[in-house]
Formats: structure tokens, C-alpha cells, sequence
């Protein structure tokens, strides 16, 4: 058989040999040869688990999946035995690269000034340089996608690879969809009658933003030299156009409802992220065809007369349901949201500890996700043509003592060395120094 052998601890630190006195935030190089993963459990999420099968990548591409593949000359071949290859899971809602310490202003730029702010694109702010990105990578999330903050429409959110010099390097979809956060569009008031007069004003706001848009879009397709150009408005043509997804911040049943009817009513594609209510409005949810991003396993009821495993429920009742769901971890905005991305995993092992089926809880950080981010063509699962962003773990990925051991973003093979896994080794070695006989 052709190629170089190469045994999967060798391999990584062949990887990563010319990282060990850089910073640990050095990118993989593009692929130059083609790699086979052989003899692994091959999880390709559309389909069945592939026993001792391989995976072949070729200029960041998957070509070929299946048994004993023929690989070309000059193949690396990475002996994948006893292990298990996953595509690279997808965090849905994050603002991973947009701050990192929520103490420290200066490192947070999620939010920009006003409540209407539309042309506010999140990976213009996107530090490639966060130490919170490798520690997302070494937990098998690749991809993300990065949305900032606010309140009402915070702006533009984007699908970004967690590998690369730069943005551009980084960015994998830009726009990916405008962010609102629809709970401000129920607001709170001293009477019924005050919340009711609050919640009409801010409705009527929204459809004169719109309307205003829709006129705007107008005048410049008549006459594009002469009309002067508004950012803001400009940036909501492909909304109103059915371009761009609107993802709506929406728990509760009434603001569920009230975004997916807005959403009819004005021609918008709606995506609930969020979603703690959504069980009770399952039929509208599927009459329209409007997904739900799972805003977190890990919550406490919204309720106190709730089930203390509402949450953990969740996926499972929407999936008997029939409403299509991802799962995210902590999201953007929460307090530890960019820092505990890392946890993904096992927020969707956690539905499947309380009754998902474990097929669809690996679906809904990966092809699922995928999907209603609009990237499926590229992601989400292992399938011929599609990027080589893929995960080698030495067990099953929702489980938390597995351990990623190789990672590849568009076939380049990348750093899974954290500040974490560098402050662990260091205070062990300060404990094994001080247990030494003198």
C-alpha cells in the first residue's frame, strides 16, 4: 500500500513540532499532500457508523469514505485504530472572539452604542488572536458562529472557522443572519394596559424600520448615483428580501409566537434562538417551517412549579415533536458564553443522558447546525466534497473524559495546545517537584 505510515500520537507531534516555541495561537499550514484516516470509527452523520473505516482529504477537501480506500502517492497515513472521527462540531450561538474577559471592558466588543444597530457586523471585531479560541478547538468545536450584542437588532452575525491569521482567513459566512433580541419587543410596564400601549409602540417602530427599508431599497434601484446611501438600511435589504435569516433571542411562548407571526407577516425567515418554550408552540413551528436553536441544556425551570429537567427534556420533546433543533452551549451575552464554548458536547450530552437518541444528539451540534446556519454544503458532516473539518477523538465525543487527539480545518492540521492544558501542566509538574524525595 502507498504512502507514509504514521501512528496518530506520531503524526501530532509531527503537526505540531514547529509550535512548540511559538505562540500557541500559530495556524495550521494548508494541506499539501493528501491524508487517509484509516481504521476509525467513522461517525459521517448522515448516515450509518462506518466500523474500521477511513476518510481521504485532499486540498482541504473530503474525496473519498469508506473501507480499505485506494489513495493516491505520497498519502500520510494516519492509523485511526480504536478511535472515533467526527466532522468538526458547530457552535451555533456564541460571541467566542468577540471578548474574553467580561471583567475587562477593554476586551469586550460584543455591543455597539443605540438599540438599533443593524450594520453592526460581528467579525469585523473577531480577534483571531483569543486565547479562548484554541481552548474551544481542543474540545472538538471547529466552527462557530460569532454574534454580537445589545438590546432590540444587535447586528450582523457571522460562521467562523476557529483557525487563521486573520478574519478573512477565519470567516466562512458573512452576514450568516441578523440578530434581535425579541424579548425587548415585549416589554414590561406597571399595568396590563401599560404593557399592551409599550408593546404596540414597539411593534409599529418595527414595521416603519421595515417599511422605511422596503422604500429605501426602491429609490436606490431607481436611482443608485443620486440616492445617499444609509448604512443601517442598507444593511436590512437582504431581511426584508428573504436573503438573511432573522435569528430572534426568544424564550417564552408569547415571544415565540409573536416573532414566527411577525416573521408571516412581513416575509422574513425566521430562526428562534432560545427556544425554552418552544414544545408548546411545536404546530406553528413546523406549519412554517421555522427551526430552533437550543439556547443551552445547562438551565435552571423558567418556572417554579417546572420540572427541575425541563431543560434537559427540551431536545428530546421538540424531536417528538417534529420541529428541527440545534443545540448551542451557553450563547452569546451569558456570562461565561465565549469561555464555555468549549462545553458544547456535553450540553448535547446531556439531552441524550435524559432521552434523545444519541444519533440526534451528535446531529445537533453538527449536520443540524450546520443546516439552519446555511453552511450544510460545506459542513456538518463527512461526506465526499464537502471541507476536511474533522475531529479524531479516543471516544464518544459527548462523553466528558473524551479527549480530542488530532483536529483539521479545511485539511490543515491545527494546534489543540491551550492556556488551560498549559497552566495544567505546569501545576503538575509544581506538585510531582514538591512529592520528590530530598
Amino acid at each position: 500500500m502507498s504512502g507514509i505510515r504514521l501512528t496518530l500520537a506520531a503524526y501530532v507531534v509531527f503537526a505540531m513540532l514547529s509550535n512548540i516555541e511559538a505562540h500557541d495561537q500559530v495556524p495550521g499550514a494548508p494541506q499539501t499532500r493528501p491524508i487517509v484516516i484509516r481504521n476509525a470509527t467513522v461517525h459521517v452523520v448522515d448516515g450509518p457508523d462506518i466500523k474500521n473505516g477511513d476518510v481521504l482529504f485532499e486540498a482541504g477537501k473530503i474525496t473519498s469514505v469508506g473501507k480499505e480506500i485506494k489513495v493516491p502517492k505520497q498519502t500520510l497515513e494516519i492509523d485511526g485504530s480504536g478511535k472515533h472521527l467526527y466532522p468538526g462540531l458547530i457552535e451555533s450561538m456564541t460571541d467566542l472572539g468577540l471578548r474574553e474577559i467580561s471583567a475587562v471592558e477593554e476586551t469586550d466588543d460584543r455591543t455597539e452604542y443605540g438599540s438599533v444597530n443593524p450594520n453592526a457586523r460581528a467579525w469585523v471585531a473577531v480577534n483571531p488572536d483569543s486565547e479562548l479560541i484554541p481552548v474551544a478547538r481542543a474540545g472538538g468545536v471547529l466552527t462557530v458562529m460569532t454574534a454580537p450584542r445589545g438590546r432590540y437588532i444587535r447586528g450582523q452575525t457571522a460562521v467562523i472557522n476557529l483557525d487563521g491569521w486573520t478574519v478573512a482567513e477565519m470567516k466562512l459566512k458573512a452576514p450568516a443572519g441578523m440578530y434581535i433580541d425579541w424579548g425587548s419587543m415585549q416589554p414590561r410596564g406597571n399595568s396590563a394596559a401599560d404593557q399592551r400601549q409599550k408593546r404596540e409602540q414597539k411593534f409599529t417602530e418595527l414595521d416603519e424600520l421595515l417599511d422605511s427599508v422596503r422604500r429605501y431599497q426602491t429609490a436606490r434601484e431607481a436611482a443608485p448615483t443620486t440616492t445617499a446611501t444609509d448604512i443601517r438600511l442598507e444593511s436590512l435589504i437582504p431581511v426584508i428580501n428573504g436573503e438573511l435569516p432573522v435569528f430572534v433571542d426568544a424564550d417564552r411562548q408569547m415571544e415565540i409566537e409573536s416573532a414566527v407571526a411577525y416573521g408571516q407577516a412581513q416575509g422574513l425567515l425566521i430562526v428562534v434562538y432560545g427556544g425554552y418554550d418552544a414544545e408548546q408552540c411545536a404546530e406553528l413551528l413546523k406549519k412554517y417551517d421555522v427551526p430552533v436553536i437550543i439556547a443551552s441544556t445547562y438551565r435552571l425551570p423558567l418556572r417554579r412549579d417546572e420540572a427541575y429537567d425541563t431543560a434537559y427534556t427540551l431536545p428530546k420533546r421538540l424531536r417528538a415533536a417534529g420541529v428541527k433543533f440545534a443545540i448551542c452551549g451557553e450563547g452569546a451575552g451569558s456570562p461565561g458564553g465565549a469561555a464555555n464554548a468549549r462545553n458544547l458536547p456535553y450540553h448535547a450530552g446531556v439531552a441524550v443522558a435524559y432521552g434523545l437518541p444519541h444519533s440526534d444528539g451528535l446531529r445537533s451540534i453538527t449536520l443540524s447546525a450546520a443546516e439552519i446556519l446555511g453552511v450544510a454544503d460545506r459542513l456538518g458532516s463527512i461526506s465526499s466534497g464537502k471541507d476536511a473539518t474533522l475531529i479524531l477523538a479516543d471516544g464518544n465525543i459527548l462523553e466528558t473524559e473524551t479527549n480530542v487527539q488530532a483536529a483539521f480545518i479545511q485539511g490543515r492540521a491545527v494546534d489543540l495546545g491551550s492556556r488551560h492544558k498549559m497552566l495544567y501542566e505546569k501545576y503538575k509538574l509544581k506538585y510531582l517537584r514538591s512529592r520528590a524525595p530530598r
